[in-house]
C-alpha cells in the first residue's frame, strides 16, 4: 500500500497541472491567433473545455463543484477510453459488471481530483497554440501555462476522434503523460493485490466517497 500511496502523489501533482491548465478562478485561456480557434476542432475543445470548467468552478462549491466539473469532464473526455488505457491488459480480465462498475468509480474519482484543485490557483493564463495531427483521428494541441509566480509550464493535449467528435484523452505537463502516470499507479496496485482488478475497484469506488 506504500508503493501505490507513494505513486498517488506522484499522480496528484500531475492532476494538479493539468486542473490549472483547465480551470480556478482568475484562470483565462488565450488562443495563439483567432484562426487556430477558428480552424482546429482539436483548438477549440480544448479552449471550450477550460471556458466551461470555469463556469463551474466559479458559479459553485462543494458537491455541485464537483458534479459541474464531472459534467464537463464527461462531456469533453473520453473517460471510457482514458479508463481502457490505465489498466492496459488488465482490462481484458474484467468482466462486463467489473468494467461498469471500474470506470463509473474512475470517473467520480476524476471529478474530485479536479475539483479538491479549484480555488488554489490565481491569474494564470493559457495560451494554446500549434496542432499537429498525428494520424488515425489523433492530435495533440501545444500550449503554455502562464504563471504569475513561476516559470511557464509546458502542456500538450491529446484529443482522439473516433468518428463520434473529438475528445479529449490525456494531457502532459512538461512530456509527463498523466495517462501514463495513472497506468503506473493502477497497475502497481493490482500487481501488489494478486494481480486481481477487484481491489483497484473496491478503492476507487471508496475514495470516490470520500
Amino acid at each position: 500500500m506504500s508503493s501505490f500511496a507513494y505513486r498517488r502523489s506522484v499522480l496528484r501533482l500531475a492532476t494538479g497541472v493539468a486542473a490549472i491548465a483547465l480551470a480556478g478562478p482568475g484562470l483565462a485561456v488565450v488562443t495563439a491567433g483567432q484562426a487556430v480557434a477558428e480552424q482546429e476542432p482539436a483548438a477549440q475543445l480544448v479552449q471550450r473545455a477550460a471556458d466551461q470548467v470555469i463556469v463551474a468552478a466559479r458559479a459553485n462549491v462543494g458537491a455541485a463543484r464537483e458534479a459541474g466539473i464531472r459534467r464537463v469532464l464527461e462531456a469533453h473526455f473520453d473517460l471510457a477510453y482514458m479508463g481502457r488505457q490505465t489498466l492496459g491488459n488488465y482490462w481484458n480480465q474484467t468482466t462486463p459488471e467489473q468494467r461498469e462498475r471500474f470506470l463509473k468509480a474512475n470517473a467520480a474519482a476524476e471529478a474530485r481530483a479536479y475539483a479538491e484543485r479549484f480555488g488554489q490557483y490565481r491569474g494564470q493564463t493559457v495560451t494554446v497554440g500549434r496542432v499537429n495531427a498525428r494520424g488515425n483521428g489523433v492530435s495533440i494541441v501545444d500550449s503554455t501555462l502562464n504563471q504569475t509566480d513561476g516559470a511557464p509550464v509546458a502542456l500538450q493535449w491529446e484529443v482522439r476522434n473516433d468518428g463520434q467528435g473529438p475528445r479529449i484523452v490525456d494531457v502532459k505537463s512538461e512530456g509527463v503523460s498523466m495517462m501514463m502516470t495513472k497506468r503506473g499507479d493502477f497497475v502497481s496496485y493490482i500487481r501488489n493485490h494478486g494481480g486481481q482488478v477487484e481491489p483497484l475497484i473496491t478503492e476507487l469506488e471508496v475514495r470516490a466517497k470520500r
